[in-house]
C-alpha cells in the first residue's frame, strides 16, 4: 500500500485524504502547507501544494534523500517545478482518483524532462536611449532559429513597440495582445499561438513573431499576470522565446495614488520576473553606460532568479577613445561588479540596410560584424553547445588550438 503525507490548504486536506484512504491510499498525516518537515517514516510520496513557500530547496532535497515522490497540487509556476524536475501540478481541486492516478503513474523519463527544461525564455532588456535591445532581440532569434530550435519572437514592449515594423510585418495582426487576452481566459495554448503568430521567413528558417500593440494607449492589455500566463505557454510551444521589452520599469508607478490599478510598465516587470534568462543590454558610450548602471542594481532586484548576460552594443572608439572596450570593462566591474561582458561592434552599414528593406541583418549583410557577434554570443550559450564548449568556436576549432590538444594528448599518453 502506498503511504503519503497530506500538505495542501485546510480547505481541501480533509477531504481530499478521505478520498484518498477509499482509493486505498495510506494517508500517514494531514499537515499544514509548511509543515511538511521532517518527514515522517514510511512515506513514499508527500502532495504538496505547488507554492514557492512550500516548494523549498530543503524540502525538495529532503525528499531526494529520503526518496519520497513529491505530488504539487495547485496554480504552479511551471519555471520552478521544471527547475525542480518536477511534474505539472494537479489542479487545486483534483479527485483523489486523479491524485491515485498520478502516484501510480511512472516517473517521467530524466531525458523527456531535460528536453522540456531547455525550452527557454529570453528577454532582451536595456535603458532609456535606444541602446539597440530590438534590433539585437531580432537578430537573436535569427541565431537561435539558426541552430534548429522553433524560435518564437515576442514584443512585449508597452512604450515604443517596433518589431512589427521592424521587420515589414503588418502591425494589426493579433499579436501578444489577443495571446494575453486568450490567456487570461485559460485558453491559450500551442495551437492558438500558432493561429495567433505572424510567420517571418529567415535565412535561418521561419520564426513566429507575436506582434506588439500598435496604439501606446492599449497598454492595459498587457495586465502583468496576462503576460505572465502567456509566456508561460509560450515556453511549451516553443524551444526559444526571445521578448522584447521596454526600458522602464514601474518604480514611476508606484507613486501614484491608484496603486490598484494597471500600470505601464509592469509588463517589463512581469516579463523580467518569467524570463530564464535576460540580455542586458548597453550603448557603449558615458551616457549609455552611466544609465546602464543606474539601472543595473534594480534589475537584479526584480529578476533575482534569472541569469542576467550584458551585451555592450555599438562598441566604437568615438565615444570612449582607444581602449572603448578597456575603459567599458573597467567601468562596469567597478561600479556595478560585472566582469562577464560581451562587446558588439558598431555597424552603420548592417543597421540600414535592416531598416531599408525592413529585413534581418543576417538575411542582407551576412558578413557584418555585428552579425557575426551576435552569432558568437548565441551559439557559446545554446544549449546545443553545451556538450561541447570549443563547438562552433573558432578559437577551439584553430590550427593553435588542435596543435595543443594533440601536444597534451601526447603528453598523456
Amino acid at each position: 500500500m502506498t503511504s503519503v503525507i497530506v500538505a495542501i490548504p485546510a480547505a481541501r486536506a480533509a477531504g481530499l485524504a478521505s478520498e484518498l484512504e477509499m482509493e486505498g491510499i495510506d494517508v500517514v498525516a494531514v499537515v499544514p502547507p509548511t509543515g511538511v518537515l521532517p518527514l515522517p517514516k514510511g512515506v513514499d510520496a508527500a502532495i504538496v501544494a505547488a507554492t514557492r513557500a512550500v516548494l523549498t530547496p530543503d524540502l525538495v532535497a529532503s525528499c531526494d534523500r529520503a526518496g519520497v515522490r513529491i505530488i504539487p497540487v495547485g496554480d504552479g509556476d511551471s519555471r520552478m517545478l521544471a527547475r525542480y524536475g518536477l511534474a505539472a501540478a494537479l489542479p487545486a481541486d483534483a479527485s483523489g482518483w486523479e491524485v491515485a492516478g498520478a502516484l501510480a503513474a511512472e516517473v517521467p523519463d530524466a531525458a523527456a524532462g531535460a528536453h522540456s527544461a531547455s525550452h527557454r525564455v529570453s528577454v532582451v532588456w536595456g535603458p532609456s536611449g535606444a541602446p539597440g535591445r530590438s534590433t539585437i532581440a531580432i537578430q537573436l532569434a535569427v541565431e537561435l532559429r539558426r541552430s534548429g530550435r522553433r524560435t518564437a519572437l515576442v514584443d512585449a514592449d508597452t512604450v515604443a513597440p517596433s518589431l512589427a515594423l521592424l521587420l515589414g510585418l503588418a502591425d494589426d495582426a493579433p499579436g501578444i495582445a489577443a495571446a494575453c487576452r486568450r490567456a487570461d481566459l485559460g485558453a491559450l495554448d500551442s495551437a492558438e499561438l500558432t493561429r495567433l503568430a505572424s510567420v517571418l521567413p529567415t535565412s535561418a528558417g521561419e520564426i513566429d513573431v507575436l506582434g506588439g500593440i500598435n496604439r501606446p494607449g492599449r497598454w492595459p492589455e498587457l495586465a502583468a499576470h496576462r503576460l505572465q500566463a502567456a509566456l508561460r505557454a509560450c515556453r511549451v510551444w516553443a524551444e526559444e522565446t526571445v521578448v522584447d521589452v521596454s526600458s522602464a520599469f514601474d518604480a514611476d508607478d508606484e507613486a501614484t495614488y491608484d496603486l490598484a490599478g494597471p500600470r505601464r510598465h509592469a509588463a517589463t516587470v512581469a516579463a523580467l520576473q518569467e524570463a530564464d534568462e535576460i540580455i542586458a543590454v548597453a550603448a557603449a558610450d558615458p551616457l549609455g553606460i552611466s544609465r546602464f548602471i543606474r539601472e543595473h542594481a534594480e534589475l537584479r532586484r526584480l529578476a533575482a532568479t534569472a541569469s542576467v548576460r550584458v551585451l555592450v552594443n555599438r562598441v566604437r572608439p568615438g565615444p570612449l577613445g582607444i581602449d572603448a572596450r578597456g575603459q567599458v570593462r573597467r567601468t562596469l566591474e567597478r561600479f556595478a561588479g560585472i566582469t562577464d561582458v560581451t562587446f558588439l561592434p558598431f555597424d552603420q552599414r548592417a543597421a540600414d540596410a535592416a531598416l531599408l528593406h525592413a529585413r534581418p541583418m543576417a538575411d542582407l549583410t551576412p558578413r557584418s560584424s555585428l552579425v557575426a557577434g551576435v552569432r558568437r554570443f548565441a551559439s557559446a550559450h545554446s544549449p546545443a553547445t553545451a556538450e561541447s564548449a570549443t563547438a562552433g568556436s573558432s578559437r577551439g576549432s584553430s590550427r593553435g588550438a588542435r596543435r595543443l590538444l594533440r601536444a597534451r594528448a601526447a603528453r598523456e599518453g
